[in-house]
């Protein structure tokens, strides 16, 4: 599956539905979609994202998904039946993160401390440090484990998959995704 520039534009603004399931342990949560994700409807779906190849390779997940080209159910239950679910801040599709604004970011924020609070997951993993400052007006928050804890539970920031992010690898994020698995209960 494949989309042209024009094809993917039409999608600037849609929304793709959370990823949540009863027995949620372990909630990761993007920045913002992207004109793939909103496409397919599949959360971390651009090809060269690499989101799913990191939880396979950390062992968080024991198959491959092939997001490029929509989630099927099955994976969809896959996941949910590992306790895995995924949400954003933001929930409008841009081309880039960077195109949100500071208060969609801000209102992100306290729509995901309402969702956290509803669902209660073991963990929640923040996939983006940047976003994550300004989302919580914590200006100095860093990776790994914040003492704090998120709305009653644990919580991580872990690096952004997207190929973007450069100076992390499949490996790198395999390393920081697998940490809060472990502490949810998921590998």
């Amino acid at each position: 599956m494949g989309f042209t520039r024009a094809e993917l534009e039409l999608y600037v603004g849609a929304t793709v539905e959370d990823l949540v399931g009863p027995e949620l342990r372990l909630l990761f949560v993007g920045i913002n979609p992207g004109l793939w994700t909103a496409a397919t409807q599949t959360h971390f779906a651009y090809p060269g994202n690499r989101f799913y190849p990191a939880l396979r390779m950390a062992g968080i997940i024991e198959r491959q998904i092939d997001r490029g080209v929509g989630m099927s159910d099955a994976d969809r239950a896959y996941l949910l039946d590992r306790g895995i679910g995924i949400t954003n801040v933001a929930h409008r599709a841009t081309a880039k993160a960077s195109q949100l604004s500071r208060e969609e970011l801000v209102a992100g924020g306290e729509t995901l401390r309402a969702f956290v609070r509803a669902h209660q997951p073991r963990v929640v993993a923040v996939a983006g440090v940047t976003a994550y400052r300004t989302a919580f007006a914590e200006p100095k928050a860093v990776m790994g484990e914040h003492p704090g804890g998120f709305e009653g539970c644990r919580l991580w920031i872990v690096p952004n998959p997207s190929g973007l992010n450069a100076h992390e690898t499949v490996e790198s994020l395999a390393a920081a995704y697998v940490v809060p698995a472990r502490a949810a209960s998921v590998v």
